[in-house]
């Protein structure tokens, strides 16, 4: 028996075989359409399919110039703007090379120039007189703060204070009070005062009681000529000042010392500083200082330096200044930014100074740019130069600079970035020491003395005392094998200048039982045996030279190392990667 499928089903059936075949052949009409039209317009924007030269596709500006990152040169556009990697302003990279160029000097161009806002000053004679700012903030008299509580127990039937910032004058009445102890208290008053006569002591003891609570002797003297028992008493401000805070509200019950209110008298304010550790030499108590803020621009307050906090705070590596303020008017609110300025007077510090903002530094280094060229032509020298005391923003210059001399003060960072990006010296990399022609033997003897040296740099690392006075006795063997010998007049004179040094700290690294002095010592070591080494040279391995800042309260300091991986020696575990590599040692 066969089975027949009704007609209907199989003409459906084709039907849809027919609609997904049409589907298919419409989709690639669709894509071979797409495709063709694709490759058209990219014909039409490549202007036919001519090949452009290289020129066209730099990102220069109208004027010629070209910005950068001074973190990433990679990073070239034709128009000022942010790094899209670190987000730092980019610097014009104008530099060019004329008959002023050396690796010590940069030319600029003069849109360049005024792009980064490089403004310079005179390097001039003066006295050590100046002025140090600083900012901070005004704050209310902590000695004029008072909590004003209540004496007696008892329920709050009436307040006069109705919010918070209101002005009170002293004597002015603030709360009312119900209290059922001072009703028994009169009572025992008003008999006795009856017997006085015959008990005064009686008599005595009970308004002694009255004045324990703050009852008055005007309130006593009331009760006894009128000789009725008062159930209700008031509450008086002691101070003139504002309400910082209402603890009560009516119909609160209140035991003896719940405070009800908090009041600061603001005739007298403070003005709260920062001073950074090396601006504290400037700065004494009884200092006069004048100081605005900006909601009255202008005008000029006057306040006196009355405490300077003893304890530095670990995280902002800045000390506390306090100074009294008058606040006549009621003009200073606290919390008010200040910016405040110190005159300042140092004996004996007189003679060439420049501005605190045209010096970068680089652990013991300070760097200035000098102007060279002219107008049309400007050209900016690199220098090192040895400081003195810092006179308010001001600093000494002991020698490195002229009298007349002009200095870069505004856009020094830019132009040590341009420098650096156009391969010249810069603040990050000083030019090598030049060395002295020595014998490859005297190299190797240096060079095992430099190993020795790391085992003393390891202990260090772990904060072994015992290790690290240990660990100098192989590097005073290997110091007693460099022979001076073998060195000319001239190689001769400098390594014993440095022998000395070397041999001093070895011996107090192995005499001394304090972690923290060996880091001393072990400093002074450091800066000889890389000293030596950028003047004899080495032989064989690489060393690297390693810097943190934060070394000896952020004065910073070096060491030598065998590997790239920061491990610090003046911290240990505390702080062990905090440090960077400065320069990498390679035999010749």
């Amino acid at each position: 028996m066969s089975i027949q499928y009704p007609l209907i089903s199989n003409r459906k059936y084709r039907k849809s075989i027919e609609y997904k075949r049409d589907m298919k052949q419409q989709k690639s009409i669709i894509i071979i359409i797409c495709l063709f039209l694709g490759i058209v317009i990219g014909w039409m924007i490549r202007g036919g399919g001519e090949d452009h030269p290289d020129g066209e596709h730099t990102h220069m500006g109208e004027n010629g110039i070209e910005y950068t990152c001074s973190m990433h040169p990679q990073i070239r556009q034709n128009e000022p703007g942010q790094c899209p990697i670190c987000g730092m302003a980019l610097i014009p990279l104008g530099s060019k090379k004329g008959k002023e160029s050396g690796p010590y000097v940069l030319e600029m161009t003069p849109e360049a120039v005024a792009l980064s806002n490089v403004q310079t000053s005179l390097a001039k004679q003066d006295t050590g007189t100046g002025k140090l700012v600083l900012s901070g903030k005004i704050q209310s008299d902590e000695q004029r703060t008072k909590s004003l509580t209540a004496n007696f127990a008892g329920r709050v039937d009436h307040l006069y204070v109705n919010f918070t910032g209101q002005e009170v004058k002293k004597g002015e009445k603030l709360a009312t009070l119900y209290s059922p102890e001072l009703v028994n208290v009169q009572k025992e008053l008003l008999e006795t005062a009856k017997i006085k006569d015959r008990q005064p002591a009686l008599y005595q003891a009970a308004k002694e009681k009255l004045r324990l609570w703050k009852i008055s002797e005007e309130q006593i003297a009331s009760i006894e000529s009128s000789g009725n028992v008062q159930t209700q008493f008031d509450i008086f401000s002691d101070i003139s000042g504002v309400v910082m805070a209402r603890n009560v509200s009516v119909g609160d019950f209140v035991n003896r010392g719940t405070p009800l209110f908090e009041l600061v008298d603001l005739s007298n304010v403070w003005v709260m500083l920062d001073a950074y550790e090396s601006d504290l030499g400037a700065v004494k108590k009884g200092d006069e200082l004048s100081f605005q803020v900006s909601a009255y621009p202008g005008k000029e307050f006057k306040a006196k330096v009355t405490y300077i906090d003893p304890v530095l705070n670990p995280d902002t590596r800045t000390v506390g200044i306090r100074a009294e303020a008058v606040n006549r008017n009621g003009e200073l609110k606290p919390e008010m930014f200040v910016s405040a300025a110190i005159s300042v007077s140092q004996a004996g510090q007189s003679g060439l100074m420049i501005p605190k903002t045209a010096l970068l530094w680089t652990g013991p280094r300070s760097v200035v740019y000098v102007q060279k060229g002219s107008k049309e032509a400007p050209a900016f020298e690199m220098r090192e130069i040895e400081t003195g005391a810092r006179v308010g923003e001001d600093y000494l210059v002991i020698s490195g600079l002229e009298e007349g001399e002009q200095v870069v003060s505004n856009g020094v960072f830019a132009i040590d970035a341009a420098a650096q990006l156009s391969g010249n010296y810069s603040m990050m990399t000083r030019p090598d020491v030049k060395t002295l022609e020595v014998p490859e033997e005297f190299k190797t003897q240096l060079t095992a003395l430099i190993k020795s040296y790391l085992l003393i740099k390891d202990a260090l690392v772990e904060t072994d005392v015992k290790a690290t006075q240990e660990a100098a006795n192989p590097a005073k063997s290997s110091l007693t094998q460099v022979d001076m010998k073998l060195l000319d007049s001239k190689a001769h004179e400098s390594w014993m200048g440095l022998m000395k040094p070397i041999q001093s700290s070895l011996d107090k690294i192995a005499q001394i039982n304090d972690v923290e002095e060996q880091r001393k010592h072990f400093e002074t070591l450091s800066d000889n045996l890389i000293e030596a080494v950028e003047i004899f040279g080495i032989s064989g391995d690489s060393f690297y030279k390693h810097y943190c800042p934060m070394a000896f309260r952020d004065e910073g300091a070096v060491w030598l190392s065998l590997e790239e991986e920061v491990r610090n020696p003046y911290f240990g575990e505390k702080m062990l990667t905090c440090g960077e590599i400065q320069k990498t040692y390679r035999s010749e």
